[in-house]
């Protein structure tokens, strides 16, 4: 572990959230997998240990602890191999709880944040709409003010604990006519009137419940608006940044991971009379994918470092999602290889690996958005800024 920005606090917490693991929720994952449903039972033990709260206030129950816990808890969450498990619980934690966190009043964040830390509320984050992607300014879904409510009318896709959450932070335009600046975001209970979800059927991530959502003239008070109305935009923008290291570091995560498992398959798996970890053409494979790994490891870090210390990482942050998902692709596919037939079966983790890294490139920003933010911010010198 690296003692530049891991304590020994740090350690004891991924100590024991590896334990927690192995007891709690490892047993229950094939069974997640194939129903595509996680037991309610899990959220609320997840709130009981505190892995909720980690980066929250202490005021909702939190412990406002520094972001190398968070570090620690995506990467042991990527190593039990359900990409679908994983999203569940950081989408939860680091979408939906984000924006409650930060955009959120105080009666709003008494109401969801402090029973999201809990685990006795789930929440979603709908942004993504099945005409927009990645086009986030042009979404279509509407929120029109009426008196002192909001009627709110679309549709959005792609969302992670789409089905089975409790409330869902929405993004809709209350401005349709003035584009990026026209947006704003809202929370909602999902019993509320005119909410219906369909359950969409996915390559991989099979334990999670992705969905699409309609709201059909879904009338909400005034006060579930969050922040200050037509700035939904910047808030989102401002988000992305830890949504896109997160994926960074998942995806380092989830290649130490495979990594691992295929060099200690290796050193087992004869062939020609000796273990395939002795064959050159497979140990310099081997060495190429363990420097790809650490560097992008390492550089994840160092831009946690920078965000926990309050900077507006949105360059690096896109970056790292760019580079370690892609990364984590071919070092996966390679690990396969390695596995031969083997690597093929379901009854070993890297067919699974395979399946859920491949949603890297492409949720949160695909890698072609991605490398276009990159290259304004390098060639058109575009200086995105936080939203105040």
């Amino acid at each position: 572990m690296n003692s530049m920005y891991f304590t020994e606090e740090h350690q004891l917490f991924r100590k024991s959230l590896q334990d927690f693991l192995k007891k709690e929720v490892v047993p229950h994952i094939d069974k997640w997998e194939k129903t595509g449903t996680i037991e309610r039972f899990i959220w609320k033990k997840f709130g009981d240990m505190g892995f909720f709260g980690i980066n929250y206030p202490e005021a909702y129950g939190g412990m406002d602890l520094d972001l190398f816990y968070t570090v620690i808890f995506l990467e042991e969450l990527q190593k039990i191999n359900s990409g679908g498990f994983a999203a569940a619980m950081w989408a939860h934690a680091y979408l939906a709880m984000t924006h409650l966190n930060k955009e959120g009043s105080h009666d709003i964040k008494e109401k969801y944040l402090a029973p999201s830390i809990t685990g006795d509320k789930i929440g979603c984050l709908c942004i993504t709409e099945p005409f927009g992607g990645s086009d986030v300014a042009g979404m279509r879904t509407t929120a029109i003010k009426q008196g002192d409510r909001y009627v709110i009318n679309g549709s959005k896709t792609f969302i992670t604990n789409g089905i089975y959450s409790d409330y869902l932070i929405v993004a809709a335009k209350t401005d349709p006519d003035a584009g990026h600046n026209g947006m704003s975001i809202f929370v909602m209970d999902r019993d509320t009137p005119g909410i219906s979800s369909t359950k969409l059927d996915k390559l991989g991530w099979r334990a999670s419940d992705t969905g699409e959502i309609a709201f059909d003239n879904v009338t909400i008070p005034a006060d579930q608006l969050m922040g200050e109305e037509g700035k939904g935009f910047p808030y989102i923008m401002q988000h992305f940044a830890l949504e896109r290291l997160i994926m960074g570091i998942n995806a380092h995560a989830r290649a130490e991971f495979a990594l691992e498992y295929a060099v200690q398959y290796m050193s087992e798996r004869t062939a020609f009379g000796r273990t395939i970890d002795k064959f050159q053409a497979l140990r310099h494979k081997v060495a190429d994918y363990y420097t790809e790994m650490e560097i992008s490891k390492e550089f994840n870090y160092s831009v946690a470092h920078r965000l926990n210390k309050g900077e507006y990482v949105v360059k690096e942050a896109t970056m790292s999602k760019l580079h370690a998902t892609k990364m984590a692709d071919e070092i996966i596919y390679g690990c396969l290889q390695f596995l031969g037939g083997y690597g093929y079966m379901e009854d070993y983790p890297l067919a699974r690996m395979l399946r859920d890294s491949r949603l890297g490139p492409i949720g949160g920003g695909t890698s072609e958005i991605l490398r276009e933010i990159i290259a304004k911010m390098v060639i058109d010198k575009k200086d995105y800024k936080p939203s105040t």
